[in-house]
């Protein structure tokens, strides 16, 4: 069984993926990607990887998962989404080290499915947007507290992938940059549902649909429908062309309210970002998805 963990991160529009990676649910299962639902398997596996990091899993563990998780589906794929695989909101930062738990969770989710081959997916986010995110709803007390101990400028996600893979050599990992999902969402759909270039997929353009006004998204429908053999290329393209036109400020532009953060300084957290993304890029095992 390959196994698909869709590990967020927080505040990159996980759920809503969840949720259209669901509207697929039965063509993705005819070509033997199985999406459950997420109440089949989020307690359910939280409980056992607590276990697993205390003592091995017994060895009817792994086949007694699949059942109550597939519920008599048949399939070679699975795909296991959670933005908490990884630790809650809160223990998503430690100082400069994002998601300090994900190694030792992967290994612990390789220990339930000893005879599967995992395959880490996850969005990751600049971070002037991906802390605002995380202390959306902290209290005053935790808000200070990150902001203290923590230097955007410094927050890596390509040293938390070389943690992972320092830790589980031969895990797969496919990344999207957060920024570029309206313009890949349809592509991240098929990866996730193994589905060949071009293939139909539902909900394509949800993410386009939140950041583009009524008119323009109509119009794009229609641009598309006439040119049913474009190719993804020219499609991003055309939707770049389309943002450039009807995309709504107020969904674009991220309200800030970080002490300190002055125009200057996002602007050196994002330089710093693009240069991760650049390593990111560079490590073997990972697939960078892009625009």
């Amino acid at each position: 069984m390959q196994v698909i963990i869709h590990a967020g991160a927080h505040g990159t529009e996980e759920e809503r993926l969840l949720k259209t990676l669901l509207r697929n649910k039965e063509d993705f299962l005819a070509r033997g990607t199985s999406v459950p639902g997420p109440a089949k398997y989020r307690s359910l596996l939280k409980d056992c990887m607590q276990a697993a990091r205390t003592g091995a899993p017994s060895e009817d563990s792994r086949d007694l998962l699949w059942d109550a998780i597939l519920d008599d589906e048949a399939a070679e794929r699975v795909v296991l989404s959670n933005p908490h695989f990884f630790g809650s909101q809160r223990e998503a930062l430690d100082g400069q080290r994002l998601y300090p738990e994900a190694e030792d969770r992967l290994m612990a989710l390789k220990a339930l499915f000893p005879r599967d081959k995992l395959h880490l997916f996850m969005a990751i986010r600049s971070p002037v947007g991906f802390l605002p995110a995380l202390l959306e709803k902290a209290g005053q007390g935790r808000r200070e507290a990150v902001l203290q101990e923590t230097n955007p400028m410094d927050l890596r996600w390509s040293a938390m992938i070389a943690r992972i893979r320092a830790a589980l050599p031969d895990l797969p990992i496919t990344l999207w940059c957060y920024e570029d999902s309206p313009m890949i969402w349809p592509q991240l759909l098929r990866e996730f549902g193994n589905l060949a270039p071009n293939s139909k997929v539902r909900g394509g353009l949800d993410m386009l649909s939140e950041i583009m006004s009524r008119e323009g998204m109509k119009r794009l429908r229609d641009y598309l429908h006439e040119r049913p053999d474009m190719t993804e290329p020219l499609k991003r393209r055309v939707f770049a062309a389309f943002l450039d036109k009807f995309a709504l400020d107020h969904e674009i532009e991220e309200e800030l309210d970080i002490p300190g953060w002055t125009p200057e300084i996002i602007d050196q957290i994002e330089a710093a970002y693009d240069e991760d993304v650049d390593t990111l890029s560079l490590i073997p095992g990972v697939t960078l998805l892009e625009p």
